[in-house]
């Protein structure tokens, strides 16, 4: 699978469709491998360089480009086309045409009462729940009970449903043990979407790029920061990357390749 480097990040070159079609293609108890799909959050974070979210997504299989406001941005100010596979639609398409009723899935976070949901809506049968506390990923022992249940309950699909950035810590974890089969998928908030446990955006907005508005005009609390935390920052990642790219080219030297830090 070929690669395209956003503002640092290296994406798989995959939209929806072809990243479906590879997890349907992959056989039942292939050793685990784990998706992410990085947002502009993501890209501010991965950019500041914590080492285990770093690595978290380093050692991802595929990473999917999960934010149209930065395929646009990409596109506008660099002429890079970054293609779209978003976790929410990733997450719905699979439940509904990939994963058949009788086939063992694991999620790790969320609630009972999600789970119960997961099974009456698609009938899932053989889906086990593992709910980790708060924080997790900075607890040895609470994430290591997180990797132990993803080994002792093997899975065609793993859905990760604990947000960016411990979905990555533990599919990377969870890699690293060995003795896990499965897809591991960090989907972030997706599983509340398909199950409508949270609302997701009319499709205008999404096709605005206007998502995260929605979501922060429902959840204003929890979502405004995340907006200084990744939205605004992002537009000064960007800069920085442009006024590096046109340094480069005064310079005489390759024309803005945005494969690392400027």
């Amino acid at each position: 699978m070929s690669t395209v480097w956003a503002l640092g990040m290296a994406y798989t070159d995959l939209e929806l469709p072809d990243a479906l079609r590879l997890l349907a293609d992959r056989p039942a108890g292939m050793p685990f491998a784990y998706v992410c799909t990085p947002n502009v959050i993501s890209v501010v974070n991965y950019d500041r360089g914590e080492p285990r979210y770093r690595s978290g997504i380093d050692g991802a299989w595929m990473r999917l480009c999960d934010s149209r406001v930065l395929a646009r941005l990409m596109r506008a100010l660099f002429g890079v086309r970054l293609k779209l596979a978003l976790g929410s639609d990733l997450t719905r398409d699979l439940l509904e045409g990939v994963v058949q009723p009788n086939d063992p899935v694991t999620v790790i976070g969320g609630t009972e009462e999600l789970a119960a949901r997961l099974r009456a809506k698609y009938g899932l049968r053989r889906l086990s729940l593992h709910e980790p506390p708060f924080g997790f990923a900075a607890d040895p022992a609470a994430l290591q009970a997180c990797v132990a249940f993803v080994q002792a309950n093997p899975a065609r699909f793993v859905f990760l449903a604990c947000g960016a950035p411990q979905s990555e810590v533990l599919g990377l974890a969870i890699l690293r043990a060995g003795g896990a089969v499965g897809t591991g998928l960090c989907i972030g908030a997706s599983l509340n979407f398909v199950t409508g446990l949270a609302v997701r955006a009319p499709d205008w907005w999404q096709r605005a790029g206007l998502e995260w508005l929605h979501r922060l005009i429902q959840e204003p609390r929890r979502m405004g920061p995340r907006l200084t935390q990744g939205q605004l920052p992002v537009l000064a990642l960007a800069a920085r990357y442009r006024a590096s790219q046109r340094l480069s080219r005064t310079q005489g030297g390759p024309d803005g390749a945005l494969s690392g830090p400027p």
